[in-house]
Order: structure tokens, then C-alpha cells, then sequence
């Protein structure tokens, strides 16, 4: 079940999966806690560093280096707060400081001074301090409940509970209780927060994006996605919002950096945030994503950025202002497609039926077990029997305020309308809009930078479009009181609504709508009335969500429990957002019948792609000069005859692990994490050896990039090349 817009802002739910304390030998998968690394096999492996070099509670090690970059993972790579992490996770940041007269998505930024860095806006830092497993603690406060509704309850009352008490023992950390396995394992997790982040070099587009959506997911890739950034602090080492005054942060650790890169078949591994897999489900939860969530909302992205890039094309300010969003629509859509091509190839709904199966025969054959779980499957099936039912419903509502602006926007401003309505006197209505009105305003700002009025109008048609023709339980009865005639009807309501309002235009909404409290309270329009009409159509809706989700909790836990005892051991975590080490080899593979695809791509090939004419393609003329003169530097792998750019390897690995550092036996970071293979894209649901692939950047193109071509050698100087 997916955490919709309005849901998020309601509460959050940590639905990832995993423990803590498990047996294992090698493993053909897995995304190891830091508290089980001498359990891993790494050793054996072919690591030649201590396990207690990377980490040990109470010394440094090099985890000490990872920082978590919003939903992406950096590495320190210098003394002086320097973080190496992707292109694609430093893009939003970089599209919010460029204008279309100081273009540094296209162009690229070198600062070769510290004074000469831009502000990250909207990326943070967060460092992981410690952690501690209170499992007991949050289980036993909903031990004694049985409503579903109630016991989720309880549980995220008491993580919120928990968070509190370790912030307030220690006001420097933030604090997060982690749900592992679902209903059986929680962990609290401190993390150390910078505010202050800043950009210091970032390759040009045709560097950092090369290949464009073409190549998206795909090997053989050339792509340099890789960015430097760097954390600052307050003078006196606390967390700082940005300002002139703060200097650059010293980390515990920073990772040393390996020219030398590796070779085919080295032992690598990969520390990061990787952010949620899903292999412990039963057959009903991959059913629900093959038949309604992926090809849902790759469907309606493709669309939105269709729409996104016709608004662009002529005009380089709302291409700019657009970019971020059609870069995580197209990065989805594709993911989610290469999902479903690979649950199809491998069937992996009916496995997951027989593993059921299965399990469901073990309970029925241990007379203990069945008095405890006869009737645990069938409850299962029952639980995503009701999820299917009105599962097009969920779509949409989970879809229509994130997919329209003007319906977030509404929603900011009906919430302030309500809450100024509620004094009694006009002289404490316009005290509560002066304590909150630049809170509001700064929300706003958030939807307006990527907002556009004809492609709010185009996305908004489309959705209540779709919403005439759902019916039954999934009928949206916002659209069914209206009595239209037919979608189309349906498209232009909604299309009117949003050109009539003040809200499609930032500057009326600031002037005028916002004037004061006198001025909001007195503003009404189609637009605010449709979300309004929408927002109580959707409480009843969340309060059956969260029913829902109380009962999967409560069923999950007693599903894993049940599947530790069938198969006689504990399981590798699944993913979810905390750090974790994964590690394996530089290793090509066979896709298909008769092709081999090696585990290293070169620039020739970058420039053989080059001549395509695809503008994906297109790259600085100034690597093909470089190339051609020989002039690699001490960047040149002798066995390809060129510079190494992209590496290949079967490390387990997902979303958040972007921009994760790629260490070699020494630990030394010999490449940036930033993709997989199409066929791994799977890796969510299911991990295998034979087609489970990530994708990196050789750190020898990094170098030669920064060295060649962008005259960025401060970098080198700094990282002690």
C-alpha cells in the first residue's frame, strides 16, 4: 500500500522490512545492518581490511564517512566537509540555483574557491549517530489490543515517544524509530542533521545526464553522474541553517580515494541508504503492484511529462522550472516498467503462491502452529481481497493532489482559512494569519517553483476524466454528486475551476488572497470548494486506510514469524532507508540468449554512441579532443586501451542507494553508485545472481573529467590525488 500526499502530510508510516540479529553465511543477497558485518562472510569474501574497520560501535570507522543526502547517500571524501555523491541527487539543487542566464543544469559549476559555492537548496544531511533495538518497548504499549485501528495507533505513538525522549537527552541529534519487520522489529536510530549544504562542482548536463531517459536503466552506460558537495556548519560546530558566517564540517572520517580503480572480478562493497525492498511479502502484495500500482503510475507519468515537456519546449524558464519533475517521473516510470517486465519473465507471482502454499501446509502439519496461524493465510487473502476491490479508488486519490498543484495549493490555503475561522474576534483572526503567514507562504513556494498553469489544467483534466469513468466501489463520489454527462464535462469543471481561480497565479495569491485575514476569509472560488468537497470525501477514506494498515501490521508480523520457523532461520533485512552494507564483484552477464555484456564501458564508447545523431548523445567536444590526443593521465586502464567510465557489478542495491561510495577490499572508494540494469530493476521484489546488476561510475572518469575536461583540479588537490 503506498503512503499517498495527503496521507504523508497526515502521518507517517515506516512500513520496511528487516531485524536485527540473524544468522548467515555469504549471502546470494542481502542489505547487512551495521550490527551483524562479522555474520556477512566478508572475510571470505575477499575483504582484507578488519570488519571493525568499517564499523565499531564507539571507534571510527569508514561508516563514519557515509552521509544520507535527502532520499540519496554521499560519502565524505576530504577533511574539509567535501561529499562525492550523484548528479541526479544534487539535480533539484542545481535547477533551483539556475536561471536561464546562469544555466548550471546545462553548463555545469566549478567553485574554485569557497567562497565561490551556491547554496543547495532543499538538500540536508543527516549522519547516522547510533542506534538501539526497542522493539520491546514499542510492542509491549500495544500488546493487550486487538483493534487494528488502535494498535497502529499505539505503535506510532510510542516510536514518536521514544524519538522525543532521545532528542531531549541529546538536543543535538534527531531521532527516528525505524519499523523493521512489519509489527516484530523496531529500531530507534539517532542521526546528527546539516543544514547547510553547498554546491562546488557539478559536471555539464551532457556529462552528468548522458544518455538521457535512453539509457535510463540500461547497460552499457557512459554517463558521468556524479557531483561534489560540501557541509557546513555554525563557527562553533552546531547545525546551522545557511549563512556566510558558517565553515566548513569535519567529519569523524572521510574515505580515501583509489586511482587505480579495480578489475574485472575484484571484491567490492557498497555502504548506504538503500530505501525499501519488498521480498517478504506474501503472492497478494506482488499481485496488487503487477495489476494496479506499476502500470498505473507509469501510465499517468508518461502522460505528465508529456505534458511537462510541451510546456518546456518553447521556453527555457518553464523547462528549467519543470526539470526536476520530469527527471523523477521519467526515473520512476521506467523503474516501474522494467518492474513489470520482470515479474512477468520470472513469474513471480506464482511462486510466491507456491511459497504460500507451502507455508500454509506447514502451519496445518504442527498442531502448535495451527492453534496459533490456522486461519493466518486466509486472513491474508481476505486483507488484499478488500485492497483490490477499490484499489482504482486508491490509485486516483493517491494520484490527484500530488499529480495538481492548484489541489495542494487549495489545500495550504483551506487548512489556513479554517484555522483563522475558528477565533472569535477579527483582532485574534489576523493574530493567528500574522504568526503563521510566512510559514504558509514558504509551502507555497514550494509548489509554485514547479508549478505551470496549462500543465496543472492538462494533468487535471485527465485525472477527473478518469474518475467519470470509475464506478462501483471505486466510484469518486465528488464526481458522481456533480451528475456530468461525460469525461469530457467532467475535464472542463475541473479546467474551468483552475482558470477562474486567483490560485493559478503565485503573485494574486501573495498579494491579494493573502493580503490578511480579512482577505482569505473572504475568498472563495470553484477550485477551493472542489478540494474542500474533496478533503471530506477523503477523512473517511485515510480512517479505512489506517484500519487496513493495522491489520497488515498485526498479519505481516505473524507472516514473518511463521516463515522463520518454515525455513529454519532468520532473514537478510529488507531495505528501509537505514544504513546497510552490501558487497560482491565486478561482474559482466548474459541478459539474453548469446550476449555477453562486459563490466566496463569506455569513453570510445561514450563517443561511438555520440555519433548515433540521438541528442541524448551529444557530449563536450572537448573529451573527444582529449580523447584523440591520448591525453588520459594516469586514468588509463592498460586492458581496455582507454579510460574506464561506467563499471558493472552484482551488488544488491536500490532506491537511496545512489550516490553510494563503491570500496574495494581496502575500503578505498573506487566508484559512485548511481543505477541498475533493466532486468534489476526487480531487485525490490526479488534478487537474483544471474540478472541482478548495479551500475557505477568508475572513479578513473571522475578524475579525468574533473582533471581534462572542467579544469576542476582543486578537487583532486583537495581529495589528495
Amino acid at each position: 500500500m503506498h503512503v499517498n500526499w495527503k496521507s504523508a502530510i497526515l502521518c507517517t508510516f515506516l512500513f520496511g522490512i528487516g531485524i536485527f540479529n540473524y544468522s548467515a553465511s555469504i549471502p546470494d543477497e542481502g542489505m547487512y545492518p551495521l550490527s551483524d558485518l562479522n555474520r556477512a562472510g566478508l572475510k571470505k569474501a575477499g575483504l582484507k581490511i578488519n570488519e571493525k574497520d568499517i564499523y565499531n560501535p564507539g571507534h571510527i570507522g569508514l561508516v563514519d564517512a557515509l552521509v544520507q543526502v535527502s532520499g540519496c547517500t554521499g560519502s565524505f571524501v576530504s577533511a574539509n566537509g567535501l561529499i562525492i555523491t550523484n548528479h541526479h541527487c544534487a539535480f533539484s539543487a542545481v535547477q533551483l540555483a539556475s536561471t536561464p542566464q546562469a544555466n548550471y543544469l546545462e553548463n555545469g559549476f566549478v567553485a574554485n574557491a569557497l567562497e565561490q559555492e551556491i547554496e543547495a537548496k532543499g538538500l540536508t544531511i543527516r549522519i547516522t549517530d547510533s542506534y538501539e533495538d526497542v522493539s520491546k518497548q514499542v510492542l509491549e504499549a500495544a500488546a493487550t489490543v486487538i483493534d487494528p485501528v488502535q494498535r497502529i495507533n499505539l505503535i506510532s505513538e510510542k516510536r514518536a515517544e521514544l524519538a522525543r525522549q532521545a532528542e531531549a537527552l541529546d538536543p543535538t541529534i534527531k531521532a527516528e524509530v525505524s519499523e523493521m519487520f512489519i509489527g516484530k522489529s523496531y529500531v530507534l536510530f539517532r542521526y546528527k542533521t546539516i543544514e547547510d549544504v553547498r554546491l562546488v562542482y557539478i559536471p555539464r548536463q551532457d556529462i552528468g545526464e548522458f544518455g538521457g531517459e535512453t539509457d535510463n536503466w540500461v547497460w552499457p552506460r557512459h554517463t558521468g553522474d556524479f557531483s561534489f558537495l560540501r557541509a557546513y556548519v555554525a563557527p562553533d560546530g552546531s547545525s546551522a541553517k545557511y549563512s556566510k558566517t558558517n565553515i566548513p564540517y569535519t567529519p569523524k572520517k572521510h574515505l580515501k580515494i583509489n586511482p587505480k580503480g579495480v578489475n574485472e572480478n575484484d571484491f567490492v562493497f557498497i555502504l548506504g541508504y538503500p530505501g525499501r525492498t519488498f521480498r517478504h511479502r506474501p503472492a497478494q502484495y506482488i499481485e496488487y503492484q503487477q495489476k494496479y500500482l506499476l502500470p498505473y503510475t507509469a501510465a499517468l507519468y508518461d502522460f505528465q511529462n508529456q505534458q511537462m515537456i510541451v510546456a518546456g519546449k518553447d521556453d527555457k524558464a518553464t523547462e528549467l522550472a519543470l526539470a526536476t519533475r520530469i527527471k523523477r517521473n521519467a526515473n520512476v516510470m521506467k523503474n516501474y516498467r522494467g518492474k513489470l517486465k520482470g515479474l512477468r519473465n520470472i513469474d513471480l507471482i506464482n511462486t510466491k503462491k507456491q511459497e504460500d502454499k507451502a507455508l500454509t501446509d506447514f502451519i496445518h502439519s504442527k498442531p502448535e502452529l495451527t492453534s496459533k496461524y490456522a486461519s493466518l493465510m486466509q486472513d491474508i487473502e481476505k486483507h488484499y481481497q478488500l485492497v483490490f476491490s477499490d484499489a482504482d479508488r486508491e490509485l486516483w486519490f493517491n494520484n490527484i493532489y500530488s499529480g495538481v498543484r492548484s489541489l495542494q495549493v487549495s489545500s495550504i490555503l483551506n487548512a489556513f482559512k479554517q484555522a483563522i475561522a475558528k477565533q472569535g474576534t477579527p483582532q485574534t483572526q489576523q493574530q493567528v494569519f500574522d504568526l503563521n503567514i510566512d510559514k504558509v507562504k514558504a509551502q507555497l513556494d514550494g509548489y509554485y517553483n514547479s508549478y505551470h498553469t496549462s500543465v496543472d489544467k492538462n494533468i487535471a483534466g485527465h485525472l477527473f476524466a478518469e474518475a467519470y469513468r470509475l464506478n462501483g466501489k471505486n466510484t469518486i463520489q465528488f464526481i458522481a454528486t456533480k451528475n456530468f454527462k461525460s469525461a469530457d464535462e467532467s475535464t472542463k469543471f475541473i479546467q474551468n475551476a483552475i482558470t477562474d481561480s486567483k490560485l493559478n497565479n503565485k503573485e494574486s495569491v501573495i498579494n491579494e488572497v493573502l493580503k490578511d485575514a480579512k482577505s482569505i476569509l473572504g475568498y472563495s472560488d470553484d477550485l477551493l470548494r472542489t478540494e474542500r468537497e474533496l478533503e471530506n470525501e477523503l477523512e473517511p477514506f485515510y480512517t479505512e486506510q489506517k484500519r487496513r494498515e493495522g491489520v497488515l501490521n498485526k498479519l505481516m508480523g505473524d507472516y514473518v514469524a511463521v516463515k522463520e520457523l518454515y525455513q529454519n532461520k532468520n532473514f537478510i533485512p529488507d531495505a528501509n532507508s537505514t544504513l546497510r552494507l552490501t558487497f560482491g564483484n565486478i561482474r559482466g552477464y548474459h541478459p539474453v540468449d548469446a550476449t555477453y555484456l562486459a563490466p566496463f564501458t569506455t569513453v570510445k564508447g561514450l563517443i561511438e554512441k555520440g555519433n548515433s545523431g540521438n541528442e541524448e548523445f551529444m557530449y563536450p567536444t572537448a573529451i573527444k579532443e582529449a580523447w584523440l590526443a591520448k591525453n588520459f593521465g594516469a586514468y588509463f586502464k592498460k586492458e581496455l586501451n582507454d579510460v574506464p567510465v561506467n563499471i558493472l557489478y552484482n551488488m544488491d542495491t536500490t532506491g537511496g542507494n545512489s550516490g553510494s561510495p563503491i570500496m574495494n577490499a581496502y575500503g578505498e572508494l573506487i566508484g559512485v553508485n548511481f543505477d541498475r540494469s533493466y532486468d534489476a530493476t526487480i531487485n525490490d521484489f526479488a534478487w537474483n545472481e544471474s540478472y541482478s546488476r548495479s551500475i557505477g561510475v568508475d572513479i578513473r572518469y571522475v578524475l579525468w573529467v574533473a582533471d581534462k575536461i572542467d579544469n576542476a583540479k582543486f578537487i583532486l588537490k583537495e581529495m589528495g590525488i
